[in-house]
């Protein structure tokens, strides 16, 4: 059932959004400035008035702030350095953009960090409102809680040493290769045949093909490349896409009518080129080309 109720199409301008640069997050990680990405977001006027009583939208609108959870260790997608106000990345300005369709400004958004095998638990016990951590949809997931979208839509690849041998998916069979504990990734090359190893964080597995531990690291694409950028003279990323990860929003299944308003307003993202804006500021900066805008799943 749709609780959404509009008299016109939300407003959700991204005013302005400064360049974020991979190689300064690289710089935030070692104690830099986390290369910029604030933005200002204008976000919609009397926005309670245009949900339904009793839907979450409206108790969130009227509250005016709202806990998001995102990733703070992969550079292009979510990123906080230690110096840094709020995390940076094409994660957090989806966070903003939805915010803004509530009335809630930037200030008033509260960003938790969240690792890849928190996610369900921070939904399902309401420690955040939203997640927006590179969360790919599956069917596993959608069991457990709701996930909207894809609003991205990319593919699993292979970070190795420059000097690696490992150029095909060939070559990754019975080596060690990383990724977080709880990503799908674990499982798509344990059926490529290399020996899965899990870690808390991305940090932690880059580190460990750093320092020679594993032979690889795996997840997707976008997020490697911020990690090379990082590391340009030690790390490569290898291998066509291999899979094909969409990520969406998780929201908790007591508030199945989130569904709605997130995809109707990732479609006006799309319309009104926040979107777009968003993602060259952010993913783009590595030299990636603006993608498709992928199409949304239809709400169950």
């Amino acid at each position: 059932m749709r609780t959404l109720r509009r008299k016109s199409p939300t407003t959700v301008v991204v005013a302005a959004l400064a360049a974020l640069s991979l190689a300064a997050c690289g710089e935030a990680g070692s104690g830099g400035d986390g290369g910029g990405g604030d933005t200002e977001v204008e976000v919609a006027e009397n926005a309670a008035e245009d949900f339904d009583e009793g839907t979450r939208m409206r108790e969130l609108a009227e509250a005016g702030n709202i806990t998001i959870g995102v990733k703070y260790d992969q550079p292009g997608i979510g990123f906080k350095g230690a110096t840094d106000d709020i995390p940076v990345g094409f994660d957090p300005e989806m966070g903003k953009i939805l915010a803004g369709s509530l009335g809630i400004a930037v200030d008033d958004i509260t960003w938790k960090e969240t690792i890849s095998d928190n996610r369900e638990p921070f939904l399902q016990s309401g420690e955040v409102d939203l997640v927006i951590a590179s969360y790919s949809i599956n069917d596993e997931r959608r069991a457990v809680v709701g996930q909207a979208g894809p609003y991205y839509v990319t593919g699993q690849q292979l970070l190795v040493p420059t000097d690696s041998d490992i150029s095909t998916l060939e070559d990754i069979k019975g080596t060690e290769v990383c990724s977080v504990t709880g990503s799908t990734s674990l499982e798509n090359i344990e059926a490529e045949g290399g020996k899965a190893r899990g870690f808390d964080t991305y940090s932690e597995c880059v580190d460990q093909v750093l320092g020679g531990t594993v032979d690889a690291m795996t997840t997707d694409g976008a997020i490697l490349l911020g990690y090379a950028a990082e590391h340009p003279d030690e790390l490569k990323v290898v291998v066509e896409p291999f899979s094909e990860e969409r990520y969406g929003v998780g929201y908790s299944k007591d508030f199945p009518e989130m569904c709605e308003w997130i995809s109707s307003t990732i479609e006006q993202s799309y319309e009104d080129g926040s979107w777009e804006e968003a993602f060259k500021a952010t993913l783009g900066q590595s030299g990636v080309d603006t993608p498709e805008q992928p199409e949304l799943d239809p709400c169950q």
